[in-house]
């Protein structure tokens, strides 16, 4: 007898281990004094600090004045303790969308003083949103949820999530917490598949209306348009002044336009590219904040 209830208390004790293996590692706590950015880990229920994220300052940013000074005041407001939107920043490629946010975000801690945080959210884990909300709740100052280039493809059921926490579902969206978010697409779907849900529904104008619906409970659509060369050239000019590139002016533009050539279209994130090829011909470094 006294065998076989060794034997059974040991076959007990694997199955706890092996329970414990498959629920994972306990949630780890969150420092929030470690930086002013994180990234959410979601199989750790983690946010993983970055002491330095790869940001510009807020004044290289050119071309995008009008949408730069409105989300500056949004999130503004949003560090002062006053009501804000939640803010989707959509479309041409590199003119700087998540660059703003990133920017602004510095530039709001340095203006207020108030130690805001802001936590990317990968694309692929939109669907655990709700569980990251449950972390943020005891955040002890605002947090901005980001999201950069986000969009659903066919199929895709992980939106339900954000939709929830855009409408705050029953319990509602932590009082402390905005999410920003970056996308080539006004309405997060490729024109295809809202074509595709017309032609094949039983109630075409409904199933449409679920997930196009999902970009209007951003309470602000920034949107981002292809620059001219007039604000190309001004975003050349600001990072050769910021960096102290020594090049001639009229050097400088003709070599910018050349590039912009080379590659068929002219973009903050181009110009960008540019600095970057100038200053290695130039044997100079150079330094992000």
């Amino acid at each position: 007898m006294s065998a076989r209830l060794d034997t059974l208390i040991a076959e007990v004790r694997r199955l706890a281990s092996a329970l414990e293996r498959m629920a994972g590692p306990p949630p780890r706590d969150t420092d929030w004094s470690a930086a002013p950015c994180f990234v959410w880990a979601p199989h750790e229920s983690y946010l993983q600090p970055v002491p330095r994220p790869n940001r510009v300052a807020l004044s290289l940013i050119q071309g995008v004045d009008h949408v730069r000074d409105i989300l500056l005041d949004n999130t503004l407001r949003f560090a002062e303790g006053y009501p804000a939107n939640n803010v989707l920043l959509w479309g041409a490629r590199g003119m700087g969308k998540s660059s703003l946010v990133k920017a602004v975000h510095a530039a709001v801690i340095e203006a207020t003083g108030v130690a805001m945080k802001l936590v990317e959210v990968h694309r692929e884990d939109i669907a655990s949103l709700p569980a990251l909300m449950e972390v943020l709740k005891a955040a002890p100052a605002p947090v901005i949820v980001f999201c950069d280039d986000l969009s659903f493809d066919h199929d895709d059921t992980s939106y339900k999530s954000l939709k929830a926490v855009l409408d705050g579902g029953v319990e509602g969206r932590p009082g402390n917490v905005l999410l920003y978010a970056t996308s080539n697409r006004r309405h997060l779907l490729p024109r295809d598949m809202i074509e595709n849900e017309r032609s094949t529904a039983i109630n075409p104008a409904e199933a449409v209306e679920e997930k196009v619906s999902l970009s209007d409970r951003f309470g602000l659509w920034l949107g981002f348009h292809k620059c001219s060369q007039e604000d190309y050239l001004a975003m050349i000019d600001a990072y050769a002044a910021h960096f102290q590139l020594a090049v001639s002016p009229d050097q400088l533009h003709a070599e910018a336009l050349e590039w912009s050539t080379t590659r068929g279209a002219r973009s903050g994130r181009v110009a960008w590219q540019f600095i970057q090829d100038l200053a290695g011909r130039l044997r100079q470094r150079i330094e992000l904040g």
